[in-house]
């Protein structure tokens, strides 16, 4: 008996039905930022996750960027929080929050041209394109011209924000930019210890002894996570740890040293980066449902820490940029039934109920930034169609080139939702593509409409206008990261 083809799938004409055409993105954003502007948030929403299903394509950035930018204009979300390492997002947040830089030294920031990166007031400040901000393989997926147009936008929009608080004489807090990611292991030791150097330089040596040996593990933290099978191998833990916890106990006289608490928020977070990154390559070499965990944690909690600490000046809203493995809830996916992953979307939804809302974002075919290996230069690939039995496969065979869906109960059909409930393929991209073992390599099994709230469909997409093509070296990683990207 044959099998049925996709035309006579029924989850097909109801699509056709039920769906929300939106024009390209290149011509108009209204239809899409108006669509979930009337239907997403309200006063209790407090975090929305966007995906992409691949880290270089470009549709999905401007998407993510455009929503972002409506939610802060018009629904007060103060935080974008980012699939990315926490001492380069900094550099970025100091850029678009106005905030001075912790060393003002006498001349242009490392990394930068004369005169480059200045404020208005003369401090140094660092975007996505200037100093050593996002230098790490993969260059493209935070230093593209997408993402430089959002900054830009974000930073103008905050300066506006500030002399209007200042006028009103509120405390209204500017928009901030933070890294939920732990790779950045060797760079927060750094700055951990710099942050010590500028309040406390005794217990900045202490830490610089602490580090000591986990700085020569840093370069290669992979090599340390097999280290830690040896029998004998006692590791750093305990001194990581301990850095933290001497940090934290002297939270109010450092945190009185600096700017509005920033400084001392800053040194913390990249302290307990540290001590997660530990664990993690600790963890990688037992199994990659737990160094996954790990690392979705550390994201979740990252983001509650940095939810907290805005709460402490008024109502904190956050949004979160990060790939469909991320935040799709993953106990509607292959991730969570068979390897027992979890992610930040289902610890969000876990935690902040109808609080948290994910929107995921999709192609069909197209061109896609991404390398051929792990540290590879950056290659424009073509995007294969989507493969029998994927909700790729589906979305396409509406011959809709863009629509969005709000796949929530009783906000969507229930005919169709219950028809996209069918477990079906879906495509997630990394940094690395790899078509010859697309099925192996790029598909998992999901439940859309548990998966996601709502979904943004593109037919054909482009790359990511990208700012670097040659990467640095970098050591390899493994598991989740290598060789996918995700």
């Amino acid at each position: 008996m044959p099998s049925p083809t996709i035309e006579q799938d029924p989850a097909l004409p109801l699509l056709r039905t039920h769906l929300t055409p939106i024009p390209p993105l290149s011509e108009s954003t209204t239809a899409l930022t108006q669509f979930f502007s009337s239907r997403f948030p309200n006063d209790s929403t407090k975090v929305i996750l966007i995906g992409d299903a691949s880290h270089g394509t470009s549709e999905f950035y401007t998407a993510r960027a455009e929503l972002t930018k409506h939610l802060i204009q018009h629904h007060g979300f103060n935080i974008v929080a980012v699939e990315a390492d926490w001492p380069d997002a900094e550099a970025v947040d100091r850029y678009v929050r106005h905030r001075p830089s912790p060393d003002p030294g006498p001349g242009p920031s490392p990394g930068s041209s004369e005169g480059e990166g200045e404020g208005e007031e003369g401090e140094e400040e660092t975007t996505t394109h200037k100093g050593q901000a996002f230098k790490r393989f993969p260059t493209w997926m935070w230093r593209n011209q997408e993402v430089q147009g959002f900054v830009e936008w974000l930073r103008g929009t905050n300066k506006n924000k500030e002399e209007e608080a200042a006028a009103a004489g509120t405390g209204a807090g500017a928009v901030g930019f933070y890294g939920l990611d732990l790779y950045s292991l060797a760079a927060s030791m750094r700055a951990v210890i710099a942050y010590l150097e500028r309040v406390d330089h005794e217990m900045a040596e202490v830490t610089r002894q602490r580090y000591s040996r986990m700085m020569v593990w840093a370069e290669d933290p992979h090599e340390y996570g097999l280290e830690a099978l040896a029998s004998g191998f006692k590791g750093c833990e305990q001194d990581v740890v301990r850095v933290l916890r001497d940090l934290l106990g002297k939270r109010l006289e450092y945190a009185a040293k600096s700017w509005d608490g920033e400084e001392f928020h800053s040194g913390e977070q990249n302290a307990r980066l540290v001590k997660d990154a530990e664990h993690y390559y600790k963890a990688m070499y037992y199994g990659r449902d737990e160094s996954w965990n790990l690392r979705d944690r550390h994201m979740f909690e990252t983001l509650v820490r940095v939810l907290k600490h805005r709460e402490k000046t008024g109502p904190a809203k956050a949004v979160v940029w990060a790939h469909n493995s991320h935040i799709g809830d993953a106990r509607a996916t292959s991730m969570g039934w068979a390897r027992e992953e979890l992610n930040i979307g289902q610890l969000s939804k876990e935690a902040f109920g109808k609080q948290a809302l994910n929107i995921g974002c999709c192609t069909n075919t197209g061109t896609v930034a991404a390398a051929h290996c792990w540290g590879g230069d950056m290659h424009v690939m073509q995007v294969r169609p989507g493969l029998p039995n994927s909700y790729e496969e589906l979305m396409h065979a509406t011959g809709v080139k863009n629509f969005v869906l709000d796949l929530r109960e009783g906000h969507c059909n229930e005919e169709l939702r219950q028809a996209l409930m069918k477990n079906r393929l879906e495509r997630f991209i990394g940094v690395i593509y790899a078509p010859r073992t697309e099925r192996h390599s790029h598909y998992s099994l999901a439940a859309l409409p548990e998966q996601f709230d709502g979904f943004v469909w593109f037919d054909e997409t482009r790359h990511v206008g990208a700012l670097e093509v040659h990467q640095p070296h970098v050591p390899l990683e493994f598991d989740e990261t290598w060789p996918f990207g995700l």
